[in-house]
């Protein structure tokens, strides 16, 4: 019997993000200087916290091109499906390891919360990031330590 993976949560309900809105990864920065750039393809993520960032806001904006362009092709889906009426709320890095410039791979621990049908959630992960030709790229989440 082999064991059922949850399904990753997709896109939600776009929040109304404009570019002079403050940016959903909680950073002190306006959306089109943060994650917009991003997700518009002006800036890459420097970094893997920055990457998993920027794919919050994604979930957050409802920019599943985004999620799938910054997803390695080892283990990125075929398509995204959104959960109707979901809203992603706040993000905290909780924890990271390597994920720099000077890294090639690193994780990011984080919680991620929503409301989904008017009930508050979250969820929490430990992400692998690697780096290749110079891009971060989520590749999925890490085994329990």
């Amino acid at each position: 019997m082999s064991k059922k993976k949850p399904r990753r949560p997709a896109a939600a309900t776009p929040a109304a993000a404009t570019p002079a809105s403050p940016c959903p990864c909680g950073r002190d920065a306006a959306y089109r200087d943060c994650c917009g750039a991003c997700h518009e393809g002006r800036a890459a993520a420097p970094t893997a916290e920055r990457l998993m960032r920027s794919r919050y806001s994604a979930f957050a904006v409802g920019d599943a091109g985004y999620l799938l362009r910054t997803w390695h092709p080892s283990t990125r889906p075929g398509t995204l499906e959104c959960v109707a009426g979901q809203r992603w709320t706040g993000l905290e890095i909780l924890a990271t390891t390597g994920g720099t410039a000077f890294h090639t791979e690193g994780t990011v621990a984080f919680r991620a919360h929503y409301t989904l049908q008017g009930r508050t959630g979250s969820q929490d992960e430990n992400s692998r990031f690697v780096r290749e030709n110079g891009q971060w790229l989520y590749v999925d989440e890490a085994p329990p330590a």
